[in-house]
């Protein structure tokens, strides 16, 4: 049977652990990314990555609209298809980080 100051002992080896932990994540991530503007910067590509093509769906859309009119909106079905891509595009950027960093945390804890 353990005494208490045993059971303390191990309370305390617990929370110096976690501590340790949740500091060695926190100087990874400043050292592999500068929080706020990775962050800002990271939200950015992401805009991006979603407008870009649904500007572009816009754009032809609009183009295909004036010189072939018909009873379907073109710049409707293509806007459409930009954001369903764009979206497919950013959870690909986003897939990808999280990659990198379980890369890095299983480097890390090896």
């Amino acid at each position: 049977m353990n005494s208490p100051s045993d059971d303390h002992q191990h309370q305390r080896e617990q929370i110096g652990k976690r501590v340790g932990d949740k500091e060695a994540r926190k100087l990874r991530a400043r050292r592999h990314h500068n929080s706020v503007w990775f962050g800002l910067g990271m939200f950015g590509v992401i805009g991006w990555s979603v407008a870009v093509p649904m500007l572009i769906g816009i754009i032809a859309g609009v183009w295909i609209d004036t010189n072939w009119p018909s009873r379907f909106s073109w710049t409707m079905m293509l806007l459409l298809i930009g954001v369903v891509l764009g979206c497919l595009n950013a959870w690909h950027w986003i897939n990808r980080e999280r990659q990198i960093i379980e890369e890095e945390d299983k480097n890390d804890d090896e």
